[in-house]
């Protein structure tokens, strides 16, 4: 039985643990910096190719150039802009729903490891791997899954027009996210990197079981291959997360006919109006 003083201890650590993850959160998205939603402009497509070629030059050299954009904070907390200072572009409420999932799993020792499949700069999942390391998940892995390298050219009708894989700030290296994982003091055997193209990494991966699985492909064809060879690890009691489910459609049509196509029935809930989840049934 525990002592007045015990309970006292452990309901201040946890306190602490709160006040922890939620500076974590803040410091991931970029929340705590205002200068964050000014936005760096990238030689890519968008631009015209006099511009591009006078950006690649400045970018040569170690130089960056930035729109300035006002801070919003609630597009922010939604995931609606993407912080140029930061880690996760996903926001602070859906890093309140992975911190849900992740707690629930652990506190009713549902089996499985951690995976998110499109990482960007790995803030989720350095924010999964804080969680393990504060509530006591030293059995579990933190599975980094990503291209490493931005989005692939769609290859599917239902993706011709949502080709993003000339957005370059959407390529990031393995070696710049092991770096995010070393400044927080996270990355040890407990992350693992799965690097290259959902289709090829993901049907062989040595992933066993999982308890959470989310899923940012934006795209169909990426959606369905995280899907078909992932969501059947996904253990009775674990959690499915899609990050793009409202923001981008592709993504959600690959959601509905595979959970048609599986006979999924366990409901869909909204996390903020863009990423929605389920909890898998037995």
């Amino acid at each position: 039985m525990e002592t007045d003083t015990e309970v006292r201890t452990t309901s201040q650590t946890r306190a602490d643990q709160g006040l922890y993850l939620d500076l974590l959160k803040r410091c991931l998205t970029g929340y705590l910096y205002p200068e964050s939603s000014d936005q760096e402009v990238h030689p890519d497509r968008s631009l015209s190719p006099t511009k591009r070629r006078l950006f690649q030059f400045l970018n040569k050299r170690g130089y960056k150039i930035f729109k300035t954009v006002p801070f919003d904070a609630t597009a922010r907390e939604l995931g609606k802009d993407w912080p140029s200072i930061g880690y996760s572009m996903v926001g602070l409420k859906r890093l309140d729903n992975l911190q849900f999932c992740v707690e629930s799993v652990l506190k009713e020792g549902v089996p499985g490891d951690l995976l998110e499949a499109g990482v960007w700069r790995g803030g989720a999942c350095i924010f999964m791997r804080a969680m393990l390391k504060l509530r006591g998940g030293s059995d579990r892995t933190v599975w980094v899954a990503d291209s490493f390298q931005g989005l692939p050219a769609p290859s599917l009708a239902a993706d011709e027009k949502y080709d993003w894989s000339g957005i370059t700030a959407l390529a990031v290296s393995q070696a710049e996210v092991e770096a995010a994982f070393q400044r927080f003091g996270l990355l040890d055997n407990q992350v693992k990197f799965l690097k290259g193209w959902f289709k090829d990494t993901l049907p062989s991966a040595p992933v066993s079981r999982l308890a959470v699985l989310r899923m940012d492909g934006d795209l169909y064809e990426s959606t369905m291959d995280i899907l078909n060879a992932l969501h059947h690890k996904v253990s009775a009691g674990g959690f499915v997360i899609v990050d793009d489910y409202h923001a981008v459609p592709p993504c959600k049509q690959a959601v509905h006919d595979f959970r048609e196509r599986t006979r999924i029935t366990d409901r869909i809930q909204e996390i903020d109006g863009t990423g929605v989840f389920w909890k898998k049934s037995g």
